[in-house]
């Protein structure tokens, strides 16, 4: 089954018209993006950005735990991705010399950034177990989701 963007921004929009938080937008996204390709989605979790520690904490995933609750920028595939500013399609993760495994059997990863504009707000990350996993149309699939991610995260920290 594919990642079916449109059906999981809409979903979320219709969260956010509800009244709901990026808490739970957040989650269900990880949950949307984890369900719709078991085959090749092993791990998918949310990072946030701390900018003050330059990290990024774990909000939530499903899969397999992991110990790397925090990564600091520019460390890892997720860090990397930060540091850099943009997302990244890592086809074979054992040719990353800065790569830091959640799980042995991990093979690719995708990252993309949860951002709005200049500002990085986090990210989505995947594990696949199977090299080369990931595609372009994945990462745009996530794109989408991110960006409306980004809208809700945004919106509320200018009411702070």
């Amino acid at each position: 089954m594919a990642l079916e963007a449109g059906i999981v921004v809409k979903a979320l929009q219709v969260m956010r018209d509800e009244g709901h938080l990026s808490d739970a937008l957040l989650r269900k996204a990880v949950r949307s993006v984890a369900e719709s390709d078991d085959e090749r989605y092993h791990w998918v979790g949310v990072y946030l950005l701390n900018e003050a520690d330059q990290e990024l904490w774990l909000h939530n995933y499903v899969g397999p735990g992991t110990e790397h609750s925090k990564i600091p920028v520019g460390k890892g595939i997720c860090g990397r991705a930060v540091a850099e500013r943009t997302n990244l399609n890592v086809p074979d993760v054992s040719k990353e010399e800065n790569y830091i495994a959640c799980q042995m059997e991990t093979q690719s990863e995708l990252i993309v950034l949860i951002r709005a504009g200049d500002e990085i707000y986090g990210q989505i990350d995947i594990d696949s177990d199977d090299m080369d996993a990931f595609t372009e149309e994945d990462e745009t699939s996530l794109m989408a989701i991110a960006d409306k991610l980004a809208e809700q995260i945004a919106a509320e920290r200018r009411k702070e």
